[in-house]
């Protein structure tokens, strides 16, 4: 994650705090030090910095907090509160036409993703919002623009239109919208032009787009990676163009996150959305509460639960309640159990979301090997139907030809059974539990 060293020292600085009995105006102060020094390490905006350290300690040694029984996680509290309304307060949604189609205009530097950006946003509204978005290629300049858009049109089976690099983006943005018109789509996205700097001819260019176009967005998309320079590039762009607001792209990247702290304070326009990866779906609305929660180790169910509902089968799941409570659970529905969690993002990422993570010894270096899991899915898949049904007839001579044909040991076929046995009686304790939950209106597996 983006704020991974940020997130580091915050929580040590807070852990400091949490469990005091009494707080006094020097402890505030001493932490204040520390958050300081966090974000500014961090590549946050220094006059952002002052002003979030500021709001903070005026809070919290104010009366509300210091007369407080928990003043120490009354102190945190106002962090997490203070640094959510730093990054926008609330989740700031997507703009709809009063009549179709809405028009997003994508703009950018080269360089920071657009192009891949577009083709992820309009995944996201089809796959999420159920929307019928069109594509449209309009940065002419770049030679691989256009055929880079075509080509993720047809990975998503999105359509786009084109019109080669003789017309003007211009012109191909009327024609585009006239044709979105006509096949009655939802949402247009103008993946518009990008340099390797600001300059005249670029936002003369985005200016008479904006004319023609009227978009209901404008989405500038800004490499985290990039630091301070994100703040100064999104402060030239809303300058100039009047941006609506921001997507950050590599936000999973090996970077400070200062950027995703500071664009919102000095642009005053919202994070709309956030790339957490190179897959197509890798595209995020951003929610600057939950991003809050992450940063100060509170982890970040709502954002889980969501994954999970958009990456598990719904009908597959009842279909597995009802084979735990039967023990019919086979070693094929764990194979497909595994796909769908896979699907889900890293698996480290994953458990980093669940609250009360961070306090987990070693939790901040893990890494889940995804090797492993392609061990136990070759096990899966060299046993036989039969075997896969009834596990308990593997005896060793069994073990030796799954571990031969799957490339792996005997003792990672053993340890796999084994797990296997312990997770079924698990399981069918749980979906126990549940039932009894069911009629005291209690304990309920997720996502079923």
């Amino acid at each position: 994650m983006a704020f991974e060293g940020l997130a580091d020292r915050l929580q040590a600085t807070m852990q400091k705090i949490r469990g005091k009995g009494k707080v006094s105006e020097a402890d505030v102060k001493a932490m204040m030090r520390e958050v300081r020094l966090a974000l500014l390490e961090a590549d946050v905006n220094f006059k952002v910095v002052k002003q979030f350290v500021n709001k903070v300690s005026e809070r919290a040694v104010g009366q509300d907090v210091m007369k407080s029984l928990t003043p120490g996680q009354q102190v945190i509290k106002v962090v997490k509160e203070e640094l959510t309304e730093l990054m926008g307060g609330e989740q700031s949604q997507i703009a709809t036409a009063k009549r179709p189609p809405t028009v997003i205009m994508m703009a950018g530097l080269q360089g920071a993703g657009k192009t891949t950006t577009t083709g992820k946003l309009a995944n996201l509204l089809r796959k999420k919002y159920n929307k019928k978005p069109l594509l449209v290629a309009a940065d002419i300049y770049r030679p691989a623009a256009i055929k880079q858009l075509e080509t993720l049109g047809k990975q998503l089976d999105l359509p786009v239109f084109s019109m080669g690099d003789k017309v003007s983006p211009v012109e191909i943005a009327r024609q585009a919208i006239d044709k979105a018109k006509e096949e009655h789509h939802d949402y247009v996205l103008i993946d518009t032009a990008g340099r390797l700097h600001i300059d005249n001819e670029l936002m003369g260019e985005l200016k008479e787009i904006k004319e023609i176009a009227t978009p209901d967005e404008i989405f500038l998309v800004v490499d985290a990676m990039t630091g301070q320079d994100a703040v100064n590039v999104a402060q030239n762009f809303n300058d100039q163009l009047e941006i609506s607001g921001v997507i950050l792209t590599k936000l999973d990247g090996d970077t400070r996150g200062g950027a995703a702290l500071s664009i919102r304070s000095v642009t005053e326009k919202p994070i709309k959305f956030v790339g957490m990866g190179e897959k197509m779906d890798a595209l995020e609305a951003f929610h600057p509460e939950r991003m809050a929660s992450r940063i100060l180790g509170m982890g970040d169910m709502l954002t889980l639960i969501e994954k999970a509902q958009t990456s598990v089968d719904e009908e597959k799941a009842k279909e597995l309640e009802q084979k735990f409570r039967t023990a019919s659970f086979t070693l094929d529905d764990f194979l497909d159990q595994l796909g769908q969690v896979k699907n889900m993002g890293p698996l480290d990422e994953l458990l980093k979301m669940m609250p009360g993570a961070n306090k987990i010894k070693g939790m901040d270096n893990l890494q889940v090997d995804e090797k492993q899991i392609g061990h136990v899915e070759a096990i899966i898949r060299s046993m036989t139907m039969k075997e896969k049904e009834q596990p308990e007839i593997i005896n060793a001579g069994r073990r030796r030809r799954i571990a031969k044909g799957s490339g792996t040991s005997v003792q990672e076929v053993n340890r796999l059974l084994k797990q296997f046995e312990e997770m079924k009686k698990m399981m069918k304790q749980m979906t126990g539990m549940q039932q009894k939950g069911k009629k005291k209106g209690g304990f309920k597996l997720p996502f079923m």
